[in-house]
């Protein structure tokens, strides 16, 4: 029999499992020896006294907290869902650092993008101050936290003399727990301004790896001018990084036996070819083509090399600091294929022929710069948001024209999963249904957001949206049912739900001990829920606590007058009755039958046995069946 704990999962134990594995000589009674490991790495340690780094106050607590099991759970929250039963999206309420070690077993490698939109350290946004001790009663006190002028308390004024500080030991945990979600071909996307951009980058190199740097994309978030600085600042950035950079291939061939260059290529979606661009002056019966540079970034020997132009005579060599595309035996072959050019009159420097039906399944990078009136500015979100509310009730939102940009460009195919962890107005939310509605797509969103208050003098708070979270989940609900509404037809399968969880302490008494409570240690002897909570709640938190996502379906069966939740086609069957005998395990045995899964697990309620011998009796019984002990799991 199984004891499952009360913990997410374990991030310093698994980091030491991949360490074990990678190098086990470094190992001693599962310990590390870092003298062995130091001679493994060799050449890799750094063993001078100054180096390059980044640091500040706090910075080895806020990893530290990054690594710490979170005791909290996510209750389900029916009532404010949509969809409840049928939906695959989900909207958290909650501290997002808590939130997302809750989230780290079910969702590890499993979401393929996050945008975030993190505050901006202004001096007059709201800084999430954690707790080292005890973040979920640091969250509960974080919660509703303005004065009677409806001003935030938490804002992180630089009077306060740790400006950038507060503001990096928040966003550094969050973003080393953001990684372990991503999957190995996804992608990030931070929303950022020139405040923090530096320090941004630099726990982003940490967090993600240098070498995943993506891109660093200005985008023009307004198009009018501002009158009352030095310079108008018209522009953000999105810093963008891989979970994995990888090396793809981008192949020009002519059947299956020429290869004419390859490049170093991240994730990003290629945009469509433009077949304008390609015409055909020598008739080739290859097809529209168009000439290409031949000198490609960085220097390399073997791929510098004179090059004789056939008709002038002249000798070319690659500018300073680049060289050719090819090496010199290759460049023979193109030649004598007719790949290689020198100018439309034969007098010019070398170039290549791309042709159009070799190249369009590539398609053409995009360029760094976003433009305002192609992507959007924070004007075109606000009236995005007036048409939903008929009033603007969020402050600097985002236009969907800039996450369906993201969508895009990082590769987010029909059933992957896209994650906002800042997720305020729920813009992102909105992007995703209105991309599954244009494709037919299935992709689902996860948005988190603290229930921060709203401002009293507010528009948003007029309107009687008290937190951010009312806005999130009401523009979700409103926007759904408007685009379902303007694509008729289009939109019968489109998912407009959501299921809504909250962050609370968890719901068993044994794993949100209270030493000081007499009265509930003695409770916990017969009953160890705590007495507010529901089944539902302890179903979800035990789904979460086991590694399954918050969406699984769930059935309900009776078993001898117990209720059993069967999740995942009966892989996982719960039940939290309070009489369960070895009628219970019998029922449960013939479920198992029906549902002929090859997974099969089941938990049951620790005070819910009127004896130790009844548990032993139910244990055997299961155990006969073919449930391996294990699998026996008991809260």
């Amino acid at each position: 029999m199984k004891k499952l704990t009360g913990e997410s999962m374990n991030i310093t134990e698994e980091n030491l499992k991949a360490m074990q594995q990678l190098f086990p000589e470094a190992f001693e009674e599962g310990k590390i020896d870092f003298d062995v490991l130091r001679q493994l790495l060799g050449d890799f340690v750094d063993d001078e006294q100054e180096r390059y780094s980044f640091k500040w106050n706090g910075k080895g607590k806020a990893l530290r907290l990054s690594q710490t099991p979170s005791m909290g759970t996510l209750r389900p929250c029916k009532e404010e869902s949509k969809d409840w039963d049928n939906t695959e999206n989900l909207y958290i309420e909650g501290d997002n650092l808590e939130v997302l070690k809750l989230l780290q077993k079910s969702y590890y490698g499993k979401v393929k993008m996050i945008y975030i939109d993190p505050p901006y350290n202004t001096g007059s946004d709201f800084v999430y101050k954690d707790d080292f001790r005890d973040n979920i009663e640091n969250y509960k006190e974080l919660t509703g936290q303005v004065n009677d002028e409806g001003d935030k308390i938490d804002t992180n004024t630089e009077a306060n003399g740790r400006f950038h500080t507060n503001w990096l030991n928040m966003m550094y945990p969050r973003l080393r727990l953001a990684r372990n979600l991503l999957t190995d071909d996804g992608v990030i996307f931070i929303s950022i301004d020139d405040n923090e951009q530096g320090n941004l980058k630099r726990i982003c190199d940490e967090a993600f790896g240098e070498n995943n740097l993506a891109a660093c994309i200005p985008w023009q978030s307004r198009l009018s001018m501002q009158n009352d600085t030095d310079l108008s600042v018209n522009h953000e950035y999105l810093l963008v990084y891989a979970r994995k950079r990888r090396l793809e291939n981008r192949r020009l061939k002519e059947g299956n036996a020429n290869k004419w260059y390859e490049r170093d290529s991240f994730v990003f979606r290629p945009l469509p070819l433009d077949k304008d661009k390609f015409d055909n002056p020598d008739n080739d019966p290859r097809g529209l083509w168009k000439a290409d540079p031949f000198d490609a970034p960085n220097v390399r020997p073997n791929l510098t090399y004179p090059v004789t132009n056939p008709k002038t005579g002249e000798q070319h060599l690659p500018p300073s600091g680049r060289c050719w595309r090819i090496s010199q035996e290759k460049f023979s072959s193109a030649l004598a294929d007719g790949r290689i050019i020198f100018g439309r009159n034969g007098n010019g420097r070398p170039q290549m022929k791309s042709f159009y039906n070799e190249k369009k399944d590539f398609g053409s990078i995009d360029n760094s710069w976003f433009s305002g009136d192609k992507i959007g500015t924070t004007t075109v979100a606000s009236k995005e948001l007036q048409s939903i509310f008929n009033n603007i009730p969020f402050d600097t939102p985002k236009p969907t024209s800039l996450l369906n940009k993201l969508l895009f460009l990082g590769f987010v195919q029909s059933e992957d999963i896209v994650m906002d962890f800042f997720s305020g107005s729920a813009t992102t939310a909105h992007a995703v249904m209105q991309l599954n509605v244009e494709d037919g797509g299935h992709r689902k969103f996860i948005m988190v957001q603290l229930p921060e208050s709203t401002n009293k003098k507010s528009e948003a708070y007029k309107s009687g949206y008290k937190n951010i979270c009312e806005i999130g989940k009401e523009r979700i609900r409103r926007a759904g049912d408007k685009i379902k509404a303007e694509a008729g037809d289009k939109a019968a399968d489109l998912d407009i739900g959501f299921k809504v969880f909250k962050l609370d302490s968890s719901n068993l008494q044994k794993w949100n001990p209270q030493p000081d409570d007499l009265v509930m240690t003695l409770q916990q002897a017969t009953d160890n829920f705590l007495p507010d909570r529901t089944e539902h709640d302890v179903l979800y938190e035990i789904m979460l606590k086991m590694g399954l996502e918050l969406t699984c379906q769930v059935e309900e069966e009776q078993a001898a007058g117990e209720t059993v939740y069967i999740i995942g086609g009966g892989a996982l069957m719960i039940c939290l009755g309070q009489k369960i005998t070895t009628a219970v395990a019998e029922a449960v045995v013939k479920l198992h039958e029906e549902y002929e899964s090859d997974l099969w697990q089941v938990v049951f309620r620790d005070t819910g046995f009127a004896s130790d011998m009844d548990k032993t009796n139910v244990k055997e019984t299961l155990k006969a069946a073919g449930l391996d002990e294990d699998s026996f799991v008991c809260v």
